[in-house]
C-alpha cells in the first residue's frame, strides 16, 4: 500500500527533476512524502494545484508552497547563447532529460521539447551563456505543464539514468544492444582500451587535469571576446 502511494504521488508530480524540493529527483521526493512524512508543499513547478493533488492523495491539509523551495512561476525553457558557449559540456552533464546537444569544444543547443526548465544547467555554466525564457505566458504550475509533458519528461529522465548507468558500468555491461553507451563516452573507453591507458595509475587524474586546463583556456578566450565586445568604440 505504501509503495502504491509513492507511485501515485510520483505520478502527480510534474517530473521536472529540478531538485528544488531538496531531493535528487521527483521519485525520491515521492518516496519521502509516502514513507518519511516529508512536507507536500515543496514542489514549485507543481504550484498550488500540485500541493492540492498531494493533499488529496495523502489526506494531509494543503499548505502554501514552502518559499525556501522557490515560488510558483511560468514554465521556462533554457536557451544557450551560442556566441558565448565554449563547449565545456558541463550543462550536458547536468541536464536530467538530455535536452542539450553538443560535444566538447563545440557549441551546444537546447531541444526545447525536452527541456523541463529545471535550471540545473544554469549554475554549472562557467560563462553564464544560458538564460531561461518564459514558455507558458502567464500560466503557472500545472496550468503551464500538461500530463503529457510530465510523462515525456519522466521517460526522458529514465532513459538518461539508464544511459548514465551503462556509461559508468564496466565494459561487459556497457556493450548492450538495448542500452548502448553514449558515443562520446564509448569512444573514450575504446581509445583507452586500445592503448592500454584506461586503467593506468594516475590516468584519471591526468584526464581531469587536462579537462580543467581546457575549460580554463576556453574561459580565458571567452573573457577576451566579451571584453572586446564590451569595449567602447
Amino acid at each position: 500500500m505504501r509503495q502504491g502511494l509513492a507511485a501515485r504521488i510520483d505520478a502527480a508530480l510534474p517530473q521536472t527533476q529540478c531538485t528544488r524540493c531538496g531531493y535528487p529527483d521527483c521519485a525520491a521526493y515521492a518516496q519521502a512524502v509516502a514513507h518519511e512524512g516529508a512536507p507536500i508543499n515543496r514542489c514549485p513547478p507543481g504550484g498550488a494545484e500540485g500541493v492540492a493533488r498531494l493533499a488529496a492523495l495523502t489526506g494531509r491539509p494543503a499548505l502554501p508552497l514552502d518559499p525556501a523551495c522557490g515560488a510558483e512561476a511560468p514554465r521556462t525553457i533554457a536557451v544557450i547563447d551560442e556566441n558565448w558557449c565554449i563547449g565545456c559540456t558541463l550543462c550536458i552533464q547536468a541536464c536530467p532529460t538530455d535536452a542539450i546537444l553538443g560535444t566538447h569544444k563545440h557549441m551546444h543547443t537546447v531541444i526545447a521539447g525536452h527541456c523541463t526548465g529545471c535550471e540545473l544547467c544554469i549554475p554549472v555554466c562557467p560563462v553564464d551563456c544560458i538564460v531561461l525564457e518564459n514558455a507558458s505566458g502567464t500560466a503557472t504550475g500545472w496550468a503551464a505543464w500538461s500530463a503529457d509533458q510530465a510523462d515525456h519528461a519522466r521517460l526522458r529522465y529514465a532513459d538518461h539514468r539508464r544511459r548514465r548507468a551503462a556509461a559508468d558500468a564496466g565494459p561487459d555491461e556497457r556493450v548492450s544492444p538495448q542500452l548502448p553507451a553514449s558515443p562520446q563516452r564509448a569512444s573514450c573507453s575504446e581509445a583507452g582500451a586500445a592503448d592500454g591507458t584506461r586503467d593506468a595509475p594516475g590516468n584519471a587524474d591526468a584526464a581531469a587535469a587536462a579537462r580543467r586546463d581546457a575549460i580554463a583556456a576556453a574561459l580565458a578566450r571567452a573573457r577576451e571576446r566579451r571584453a572586446g565586445t564590451d569595449a567602447p568604440r
